[in-house]
């Protein structure tokens, strides 16, 4: 599902605030708009994602911290030094062959910080918000996901109490991988749910 098709959505108080001082810092030529761009950009893909696809990994080598991650998230991550703001009430649900997880949060744009950095702006979209939870496969299939007849499909609503992120499948060639390389191959889109992750094809 691709940006652009969706409508403005309604700015919080702190996305207002946010704005209001980006637009002051530009005009005083403190801040330039690329480096805005660049830092938005390195939140969003970088440094939010790879500490979901860190527990993520973990969990994958090592059975005795999956179970911990899946009973309470929060602690889990906490133990990897992973903790913030937005954080405080995470948890973490397993795709498997049987149920495929997808997050939204249908009220606003409560969305995992600590674990996946900013929220992409579809997930914060009326769009999203609405039609994922009427039409999930639809959805799904928008992002290049099709989820087979035979598997579930579960929407998982995020708000202020609980924040959901998502354990994509181990992806087909990734068994003797090494920790770090499996953290290298999860993404935002995997741990949101509209993505899964592709086999592994070694050269």
């Amino acid at each position: 599902m691709s940006e652009h098709k969706h409508h403005q959505h309604d700015l919080s108080e702190g996305e207002v605030r946010a704005k209001a001082l980006e637009s002051l810092l530009k005009e005083k030529g403190i801040l330039q708009g690329d480096v805005v761009d660049s830092i938005v950009s390195m939140y969003t893909q970088d440094i939010g994602p790879m500490n979901g696809a860190k527990a993520i990994a973990r969990a994958w080598v090592d059975p005795e911290y999956k179970k911990r991650l899946l009973a309470n998230a929060t602690k889990a991550v906490a133990e990897l030094g992973i903790s913030g703001m937005e954080g405080e009430n995470l948890v973490a649900v397993e795709n498997t062959d049987d149920v495929h997880h997808v997050i939204v949060c249908t009220l606003c744009s409560c969305y995992p910080w600590p674990v996946l950095g900013l929220p992409p702006r579809w997930y914060k979209d009326a769009p999203y918000r609405s039609r994922v939870v009427r039409e999930p496969r639809s959805v799904l299939a928008e992002f290049g996901t099709v989820v087979p007849d035979s598997k579930e499909v579960k929407v998982l609503d995020s708000n202020v109490e609980v924040r959901y992120f998502i354990m994509p499948q181990r992806p087909a060639g990734s068994e003797d991988m090494t920790e770090n390389e499996l953290a290298a191959l999860i993404t935002r889109d995997s741990m949101v749910g509209v993505t899964v992750l592709p086999p592994v094809v070694r050269k």
